[in-house]
């Protein structure tokens, strides 16, 4: 069996204390009184909640998602291969990094703080020996989150069992109380339940079933485990004695793909991914996505196997090919890139319409470049670099607070003077979230002599939270909340403002792929494809961050 060697920080001693209270008492009381026990357990989950209130009112803004990989090579260097697809996928995540690799004998990890390139050094990648191995890096958060919340996460029972995950699950909570008896949760984090609650399936079919083969056992546990846990998940795990283990959501709304190569020996490698942009620079094809509601196991010895475990149905996250994936990522059949000249070229009959005077297009870097280059074709004006971007500033959509994203716009854009001065100028960004970003560049533009300042979204306006992945818990915080495109463009210093529209966003992706009938748009739209979503949900969600009420959410 492997040996973890794995360390793990403390948790705050507010946590620790409400989970000591937990798991001391809540066994040996439920026998007696299982109402006194639920009413116990609920007093003490409320006062743990509203620490938690005081605290996320300091952390206002929680903006995340995540990259995860998997790999298995007939080599002991897995960690540099995981380390290059970690480098691809790190605009999906700059707040934390992790790493845990194996070689058939032990665990090895490492995870912390930091981007990629800082939390593994040529001493770290030299410990971390072995030919199989999984990778995560996470978006930033305000006030930072402790390394201990960096994934992966592992439980030592039954197996020995790493995973990563990407998405959001919905009904944390419930599972969390559910499984606390059994289950010993160090964090907050609802992968850490996924995984707890993955575990524990897992266990139970041991159990029922020891002489059956691991690989239906693996099945048949994560069959259960999707029929409890509602949400966004892909999963990458890492279990001794079978392999690479992976699956995704019924509706899979977060993105996972699966690459292959063959050695000079012949023998097949293989690697699971976030975006099958991390392929490329390790010489993996790409075979196809894993699909909704599948799982597939790839052993030690380079076998695949999968099962269809329930059945699904592709509804991905639209916002995946406005902002979050790579424009060289293809993603349930659907090429980011094409999809993002698409929009450019739908957004463009619109601003026909406007009959704006418009002497240059220009895109906010980077994401809106395709759509902007598509927009300057069909209206036949010139399309100019003008922002000039400084890459060692993050990404201020995911800066932890509204005077840093501020002072950062400043630091991570330059407006260039020979492009706008005395021009009206079009400007095209991907998506307008906050407005922050938005209007320090108009008021940069205006300082670099431009005329007047347009604008024009890829993206439709963003007015609803989105609760599978990139945390928006905040309506108050979107610019276009309670206000009309034109509020929103005086609010903005513009002189004209133009939206994508919902109806055009969804038809260009089903115009990519036109085997998928549904997206989750949910940010746009406020119609959140699992069903369990409502007003009561919103509310708590905000009342966790100390942020108060919501306004009405669409339900199915």
């Amino acid at each position: 069996m492997m040996m973890s060697q794995h360390h793990h920080e403390q948790v705050s001693s507010q946590t620790t204390k409400f989970k000591s209270f937990l798991n001391n008492n809540a066994s040996k009381e439920l026998r007696r009184s299982p109402t006194k026990v639920v009413n116990r357990l609920s007093k003490k989950k409320n006062e743990h909640n509203n620490r938690r209130k005081q605290h996320h009112a300091r952390r206002r803004d929680v903006t995340r998602a995540c990259g995860i990989i998997g790999v298995m090579t007939h080599e002991n260097k897995v960690s540099a291969e995981l380390y290059e697809g970690l480098l691809m996928l790190q605009h999906r995540g700059q707040d934390s990094a992790g790493m845990v690799t194996s070689d058939g004998s032990r665990f090895k990890e490492k995870k912390d703080n930091g981007l990629v390139k800082d939390v593994f050094d040529k001493r770290t990648m030299n410990y971390l020996d072995g030919n199989i191995g999984l990778g995560h890096v996470r978006y930033p958060t305000q006030g930072g989150l402790s390394a201990t919340e960096a994934q992966p996460f592992f439980v030592n029972s039954p197996l020995g069992i790493y995973l990563i995950h990407n998405g959001n699950l919905t009904n944390t909570d419930e599972l969390r109380l559910r499984h606390l008896n059994a289950r010993h949760m160090r964090t907050n984090s609802d992968s850490e339940v996924l995984l707890n609650v993955f575990a524990e399936d897992l266990q139970r079919e041991i159990n029922l079933h020891p002489l059956r083969d691991p690989h239906v056992q693996m099945f048949d546990a994560v069959t259960q485990t999707i029929q409890k846990v509602r949400g966004s998940y892909s999963v990458i795990s890492l279990v001794n004695d079978v392999g690479l283990f992976a699956f995704r959501d019924p509706n899979g709304i977060r993105p996972l793909v699966l690459g292959q190569r063959v050695n000079k020996d012949g023998k097949d490698e293989w690697c699971v991914a976030s975006e099958d942009a991390a392929f490329g620079p390790l010489g993996f094809k790409f075979v196809r996505d894993v699909n909704p509601g599948e799982a597939i196991i790839i052993t030690n010895d380079g076998k695949m196997v999968s099962r269809q475990c329930v059945a699904g149905d592709a509804c991905p996250c639209i916002f995946e090919y406005i902002y979050l994936a790579r424009p060289d990522s293809t993603m349930n059949g659907i090429s980011v890139y094409e999809f993002q000249l698409d929009l450019g070229r739908r957004l463009a009959q619109h601003i026909t319409e406007r009959g704006w005077d418009i002497d240059v297009v220009v895109p906010v870097p980077d994401g809106s470049r395709p759509s902007a280059i598509e927009i300057a074709s069909a209206l036949n004006l010139p399309y100019r670099e003008g922002l000039v971007k400084n890459r060692y500033v993050g990404r201020t959509f995911i800066m932890p607070d509204q005077r840093t994203r501020e002072l950062s716009v400043r630091r991570k854009l330059n407006a260039m003077r020979s492009v706008f001065n005395g021009k009206k100028v079009l400007l095209v960004d991907d998506s307008i979230v906050r407005g922050t970003t938005m209007n320090q560049i108009v008021n940069m533009v205006r300082d670099a002599g431009a005329s007047k300042v347009y604008l024009a979204s890829s993206a439709p306006p963003v007015r609803h939270p989105n609760v599978y992945g990139v945390d928006m818990p905040s309506r108050e915080e979107f610019v276009a909340n309670q206000r009309t495109e034109e509020e929103v463009c005086e609010v903005l210093a513009a002189d004209g403002l133009i939206y994508q529209t919902v109806e055009d966003l969804l038809q260009a992706g089903k115009t990519m792929n036109p085997n998928i009938s549904r997206f989750d748009a949910s940010c746009f739209d406020g119609d959140y494809i699992t069903g369990d979503i409502d007003e009561e949900y919103l509310e708590d969600l905000l009342a966790d961050r100390g942020l108060g009420k919501v306004g009405a959410v669409k339900s199915l």
